[in-house]
């Protein structure tokens, strides 16, 4: 195990343990789990754990964001879990809702060469700049052919190389998943091959659009070369012949009877009917793109470059990358995600602002860090480090990348290669022939004027509350009064028996981590305000409502354990983030009996965020209270 074993072993346990990791792989910055009970996992452990950025739900993954090194962590967490490559991902399941199970089916496909995809693509940038800038008689040099071939090979087998990934994810043998894409790149099915030859011979060996027959059914050719979505669709159902072909072939001759099954299945099934009814349906997808971004190019890649960030926080990007990839195959060039190019800039630039701005030198180190990070394309933990967390500069930062990607749209901006990130991404918008256009232009324009909206706009708007706290001599005095902070009591905000907070089943609670104070049993889902105050946080899933009183009192109410699950379901919020509340003001509502139905903990901790401003927190527990009724004292 390698440097990261400690927090390997830390991230297998607060999952909940090798025997709830379905499945696992990452991408540039994340842990994509598949858990087999979501519930077991200690969320707020791990966000509190230093390597750790933050966790995330999305598609069906259980995502835990580390940063740039988490290729080395995936591989001690493999070792930890005891996960072999073999088991590494699976094909997903079926539990899962139909939109989920996608997003898992194409991330899983795709992560796995991301890698190799971005390198060929800067290869392939590289090349573009140099005969750029050395003229024809370079591209003429065995140096450009070499180097165009590195650049080009990855994008023309890509179903050779989708076939393999595509095999792992659907429990396929990987050698079986790379013949299915060599196959379908075989030159002489290849429809551009066919009429090349028929014209050479003055005839062309078709009927209408038949060029041959399999078995007496006629073959309709296709150009799968660089092409994405049939591939994956065929190594799918060949996943399913292997599973049939297992259940009937005697196991003694399985070795190569299966393989032959599903190779002689298969591969006819895709090349005669899957791969042209695919090609048909990716078309059309394609020319809707195309037709949004004629309609107006300026509004789709504003939109792009407002939505791409927040796509990426759910992982629902990876539903748009297979359509740019689509576009690259087809037409030689993408605008689909062009338009979020700006994104990773404005994220820098919101961040870096906040750098300059934050006094606390820990943070101060953090934003460097990040800002350095996101310049390079990797915007996680700027995202959730800095940016959404303070809100102000994430909504700086979709500005930013909104008007930037309305220039994007203006210039007509195309990418060519999918390569990449941040300052390593601009070669990809240089047509690979090496011919400059006004196209690099709008790039640059572009970027720029994201970055600068973004950092302007936290410049002026965004204030670092460290700097508020830093201003006042002592956190325990009142300002300029000289005067101690006064004793409050707040009250309790439900109904029900209050209990010791290490008694509650979640460790960051119990062990004080995140404050101090009492946890209720409620006996009726209504919650009010405890005192006189304001309300600072209402989390979307209406969970969880932070208050502040009018004496500075922090007080988190927090309504069952892992209950941000349910995702806003079973809550009614009474108040909104930003109201003054008075105490016994109802804040929300929840129904108790369906969330008992579902196998949730209503245990409620009511916490001190701030007790170290306070000498003491005295709590009342171990006896029943009422609403408003004295719950805590925090003493000065």
């Amino acid at each position: 195990m390698g440097k990261y074993g400690k927090l390997a072993e830390f991230i297998v346990e607060k999952v909940g343990g090798k025997e709830n990791i379905k499945s696992l792989t990452h991408c540039i910055t994340r842990l994509r789990f598949q858990l087999a009970d979501e519930g077991k996992a200690d969320d707020n452990a791990l966000k509190g754990s230093d390597g750790i950025v933050t966790v995330m739900k999305s598609g069906g993954q259980y995502q835990v964001v580390i940063g740039n090194h988490v290729a080395d962590v995936y591989a001690d967490v493999c070792i930890a879990a005891g996960i072999t490559e073999e088991n590494a991902s699976d094909a997903g399941d079926t539990q899962k809702g139909l939109f989920n199970r996608l997003i898992d089916i194409i991330s899983g496909c795709f992560q796995p060469v991301l890698g190799a995809l971005c390198a060929a693509g800067i290869v392939k940038g590289l090349n573009a700049v140099l005969l750029l800038l050395l003229g024809q008689s370079y591209g003429a040099g065995g140096t450009y052919l070499i180097l165009n071939a590195i650049g080009d090979s990855v994008f023309y087998f890509f179903p050779v190389i989708l076939g393999y990934s595509a095999a792992r994810k659907f429990n396929v043998q990987p050698v079986i998943g790379i013949l299915l894409g060599a196959v379908m790149c075989y030159p002489s099915i290849q429809k551009s091959t066919l009429e090349a030859a028929g014209e050479a011979l003055g005839t062309l060996p078709m009927i209408g659009d038949y060029y041959t027959n399999f078995i007496g059914i006629p073959f309709v050719a296709g150009n799968y070369t660089s092409s994405v979505v049939p591939i994956l669709v065929v190594t799918a159902f060949a996943g399913f012949v292997q599973k049939t072909a297992k259940k009937y072939i005697p196991e003694v001759i399985q070795n190569f009877f299966v393989p032959f099954t599903v190779l002689i299945v298969s591969i006819p099934a895709g090349l005669l009917v899957i791969g042209p009814v695919v090609s048909l349906i990716t078309d059309f997808l394609s020319q809707i793109f195309t037709s949004l971004y004629s309609f107006s190019a300026v509004l789709t890649a504003a939109v792009v470059g407002i939505l791409w960030q927040v796509l990426v926080i759910f992982g629902l990007h990876w539903a748009v990358i297979p359509i740019s990839l689509m576009n690259m195959a087809s037409l030689g060039y993408d605008t689909v995600i062009a338009g979020s190019f700006g994104c990773a800039f404005a994220t820098t630039a919101a961040t870096f602002a906040m750098f300059l701005k934050i006094r606390n030198k820990k943070r101060k180190a953090l934003a460097a860090s990040a800002s350095i990070s996101g310049i390079c394309g990797v915007t996680e933990p700027a995202i959730y480090g800095f940016a959404l967390p303070e809100k102000t500069p994430f909504l700086f930062s979709l500005i930013g990348s909104g008007i930037g990607g309305a220039i994007l749209g203006i210039f007509g901006v195309k990418k060519y290669s999918m390569g990449g990130l941040g300052i390593f991404g601009i070669p990809n918008y240089l047509n690979s022939s090496g011919v400059g256009d006004s196209g690099i232009v709008g790039v640059l324009l572009g970027i720029c004027t994201a970055a600068a909206v973004a950092f302007v706009l936290t410049m002026l708007f965004w204030k670092d509350r460290s700097e508020e706290k830093d201003s006042q001599a002592d956190p325990k005095e009142t300002s300029g009064a000289g005067q101690k902070q006064q004793d409050e009591t707040v009250g309790s905000p439900l109904t029900g028996r209050a209990i010791p907070l290490d008694q509650v089943k979640d460790e960051a609670f119990a062990q004080g981590i995140l404050g101090k104070g009492v946890a209720v049993q409620p006996e009726s889902g209504e919650v009010y305000a405890p005192f006189n105050g304001k309300v600072v946080t209402f989390f979307p899933t209406k969970h969880a409502v932070g208050l502040l009183s009018d004496q500075g009192l922090e007080l988190l109410i927090h309504v069952g354990l892992d209950t941000v699950n349910l995702n806003g379901k079973y809550f009614t919020a009474c108040v909104k983030e930003g109201d003054r509340v008075a105490k016994g003001q109802k804040l929300l509502e929840f129904d108790m009996e369906q969330m008992k139905k579902e196998g949730y903990v209503l245990d409620t901790p009511v916490i001190v965020t701030n007790y170290d401003a306070y000498q003491d927190i005295q709590k009342k527990e171990n006896q029943n209270v009422k609403v408003g009724d004295a719950l805590l004292t925090a003493l000065s």
